[in-house]
């Protein structure tokens, strides 16, 4: 098999992945708002599979392209958790379950109604979240989903990490607040408070483990002072 064929099989292989990924993304999302909704008739629900799941899968596939290794250490099976994380992950995943099933809930018994326009900014805030998680992994191929130093991993200076350290987490909190926006539920904003201090331990965490563990990193945050949010914190 001759070299352009190889690659046009791989390209093919990875633009199959791309949509067995947005088939089963969009699938899993469904099946839980529209269930706990109990209807199709959710146009807000609609709105977020496409906002969520459009660019997700785009940036997965250009990763898979440009940079399979980081969607390698971006996989969750296999990764080891620090005492602290096997506390704060499954706390973590049941708000983002509860903030899907909440919002969906909202909207079949009607417990609170939020205008149509509050949810196109939301869904707006979705797109977002995804632009910022695609920047900061461009920026930074190390941002892993563990607690690991990887082999010729260093400090990254540039771009959004000259901004806050943690530009990955400001995608993951704009993400949260958009997705019970979009959904149309004011209900679903508790879920976003509960989220934000988890999303702090997360931080420290985090923080501890790299001034202990990667060289250079405590000069990283004299230098950048601000974790999410530049002159708030």
């Amino acid at each position: 098999m001759s070299q352009e064929s190889t690659n046009a099989a791989g390209k093919g292989m990875i633009i199959v992945q791309g949509v067995a990924t947005f088939l089963g993304g969009a699938a899993a999302l469904g099946a839980v708002l529209f269930l706990a909704a109990w209807t199709l008739r959710y146009w807000r629900a609609w709105t977020l599979i496409v906002a969520f799941m459009v660019p997700l899968t785009l940036s997965s596939t250009y990763f898979s392209v440009k940079d399979p290794a980081l969607i390698e250490r971006r996989k969750l099976a296999g990764r080891k958790l620090s005492p602290e994380q096997k506390v704060y992950i499954p706390y973590i995943y049941a708000l983002e379950l509860g903030m899907l099933i909440i919002p969906a809930l909202d909207h079949r018994f009607g417990w609170s109604r939020m205008p149509d326009w509050v949810s196109i900014i939301g869904s707006g805030l979705v797109v977002l979240a995804n632009v910022i998680w695609f920047v900061s992994k461009k920026e930074n191929s190390y941002a892993g989903s563990a607690l690991k130093i990887y082999e010729g991993q260093t400090i990254v200076t540039s771009g959004p990490y000259a901004l806050v350290r943690h530009p990955n987490y400001v995608g993951d909190l704009t993400l949260v607040l958009g997705v019970p926006l979009t959904l149309g539920s004011w209900w679903g904003l508790i879920l976003f408070a509960l989220m934000v201090p988890a999303m702090v331990w997360m931080i420290f965490d985090e923080e501890k483990f790299l001034k202990k563990n990667l060289p250079g990193y405590v000069e990283y945050t004299q230098t950048v002072d601000y974790r999410l949010i530049p002159h708030i914190w």
